[in-house]
């Protein structure tokens, strides 16, 4: 039976984060957008109150929640500032392939860090040369002895200022393609592991982006994730799980779009009358509104099929493409809406704007959600 009411328990979820996004997150989210920073006082309370690592395991110390559940926090962050969100989330997407392929003494330590203290943790797939064809890293790993020797760089990893530890995928051969990949847990203190310089970012400002380069940095056999050949389906499963996190993220922006161009079209007068009268002006308010209950409905089913132990990616990649795109195109209207206000940084759509245009980007390109889903179409 399909049922899409929500438990007393998600409710009080929904309503905790979205009284924290009011009380915490909005009133500093533009200037932490203007200078590009973190607020890690505001990671440790969310931290403090269960809305960080929602999804680790109980036996682990975290609170077991299920991907639904943990859409419902991710929207109501979302709709206070989708960049601090990004940067609670990146510690989801990096206990992931833990909780995915780790034995019990790796998700008893990574797992039981994140969840013992406030902590921040990455993932660590993207290359200069290998965003969306992950199978295509050059990232070198030597096996010494019991000992594995990572050489490479990655890039755009969420997080590598901050991190304890990262969950890092490299290659014993590129020419091996998928086959050569495996995975490992890189703890943030290794000799020969460095992290770079912090990107300055179009939107999204307020998460911490960065390059990590890795030297000679030897990893122990203890610390194998995936061995090669497991790499790449551990990266492509852990995608899989996290994407309906983006349509949550496109959803929370999209609502704070909406609400804020309502609000608005209700004060703003022009040829005598409330823009809100107009009918164009109404066209684009209700398509918004179609597109955030849209892209909710999709987001909601894609966590449901993960509950439900459904593999099922190509609902994953539905709910990630069409919610990113249409953030990006109801940004783009919410300034349309406020006019030259909406162009000026006294006003908050401009901000969403450029906020929304990395939901097409980061966790597989909205063409490569496309191609996921053309070939289970065609297979």
């Amino acid at each position: 039976m399909i049922d899409f009411s929500l438990t007393e328990e998600q409710q009080a979820l929904i309503d905790t984060a979205r009284r924290f996004a009011k009380e915490r997150i909005i009133p500093i989210a533009a200037a932490c957008d203007h200078e590009s920073r973190f607020p890690m006082d505001v990671f440790k309370e969310a931290w403090e109150i269960g809305l960080v690592n929602p999804t680790c395991p109980v036996e682990y110390g975290g609170a077991g929640m299920g991907e639904l559940d943990n859409t419902l926090i991710i929207e109501e962050l979302a709709y206070g500032c989708s960049g601090i969100t990004t940067s609670m989330l990146a510690n989801t997407l990096a206990l992931t392939p833990v909780k995915l392929a780790g034995n019990e003494e790796q998700k008893r330590k990574y797992l039981g860090m994140l969840t013992s203290e406030p902590v921040m943790a990455s993932y660590a797939t993207s290359e200069p040369d290998a965003g969306s064809d992950v199978a295509g890293l050059k990232t070198r790993y030597t096996r010494h002895g019991d000992d594995y020797v990572l050489n490479g760089q990655k890039c755009w990893i969420t997080n590598a200022s901050y991190a304890q530890f990262y969950v890092i995928f490299a290659t014993e051969n590129p020419e091996l393609r998928h086959k050569g990949i495996a995975a490992f847990i890189v703890d943030r203190d290794t000799p020969g592991l460095r992290v770079g310089k912090k990107e300055d970012k179009l939107g999204q400002r307020a998460s911490d982006t960065a390059q990590i380069f890795l030297e000679d940095v030897k990893v122990p056999k203890a610390n194998l994730l995936a061995p090669a050949g497991s790499g790449f389906k551990v990266a492509m499963e852990t995608f899989n799980q996290t994407r309906p996190d983006i349509g949550a993220v496109a959803t929370g922006l999209m609502r704070r779009c909406l609400e804020e161009s309502v609000a608005y079209a209700k004060e703003r007068k022009a040829f005598g009358q409330p823009i809100a009268n107009h009918q164009l002006v109404q066209w684009m308010l209700a398509e918004m509104a179609i597109r955030v209950e849209a892209t909710r409905l999709l987001t909601h089913k894609g966590a449901w099929s993960l509950d439900r132990g459904a593999r099922e990616p190509v609902v994953s990649s539905i709910s990630k493409a069409y919610g990113a795109d249409s953030a990006m195109q109801t940004a783009i209207d919410a300034v349309q809406v406020f006019g030259g206000n909406g162009y000026v940084k006294e006003y908050p759509v401009e901000k969403l704007m450029r906020d929304a245009k990395v939901l097409q980007i980061y966790e597989g390109t909205s063409q490569i959600q496309r191609i996921v889903i053309a070939r289970q179409l065609l297979a």
